[in-house]
């Protein structure tokens, strides 16, 4: 039966169906809010529910910004603005995402991990033949920019590999993705 809407769920039912979405991964209050509120037989719960899993520490959207700012960097490391803007999809406040993210990237230096993703990407090739063909470094730059990290320091780093740096120099950094 695809396509059946699921039957509305009174409060106890709502906060066992939260209690198991939650149990899935970590949500911020906002996606939480926004799942629960789809499933409700009266808006109202959601609220009450929302308070409860707060009071119960279930829900803290501090920590949650906290611990996936601290997972982008420490995975695949991200820059911080791919992880702000995932943070913001993910419906955490603005000022609490800033916040976390200064946090986990406080002495972290991009330019670093920009280097670090380049070694990684391309191990197998020599040292002098990374980037010698202008599409590699442009497909490069395209990847690095849309992990978060920011056009000069992307740059930069890629002169450091690059056949033809200057190249780098009239790049345009591609449109955001919302």
């Amino acid at each position: 039966m695809q396509g059946a809407k699921p039957r509305p769920l009174d409060a106890e039912a709502l906060w066992a169906y939260a209690l198991r979405v939650l149990g899935g991964r970590a949500h911020s209050t906002g996606e939480l809010r926004e799942k629960l509120s789809r499933r409700a037989a009266r808006l109202a719960d959601v609220d009450a529910v929302i308070q409860r899993l707060k009071e119960a520490q279930y829900l803290d959207d501090r920590g949650f910004a906290e611990n996936f700012a601290a997972a982008r960097l420490s995975g695949q490391p991200q820059g911080r603005r791919r992880v702000l803007n995932d943070l913001r999809h993910r419906r955490v406040a603005p000022e609490l995402a800033r916040g976390a993210v200064a946090k986990a990237y406080q002495g972290v230096n991009e330019e670093a991990l920009i280097e670090d993703w380049v070694r990684r990407k391309y191990r197998l090739a020599p040292r002098d033949g990374l980037l010698q063909d202008d599409k590699d470094m442009a497909s490069a730059y395209r990847r690095l920019f849309h992990a978060g990290f920011q056009a000069g320091d992307i740059a930069k780093v890629l002169k450091r590999f690059a056949r033809n740096p200057e190249l780098l120099d009239q790049m345009e950094p591609p449109e955001e993705e919302d």
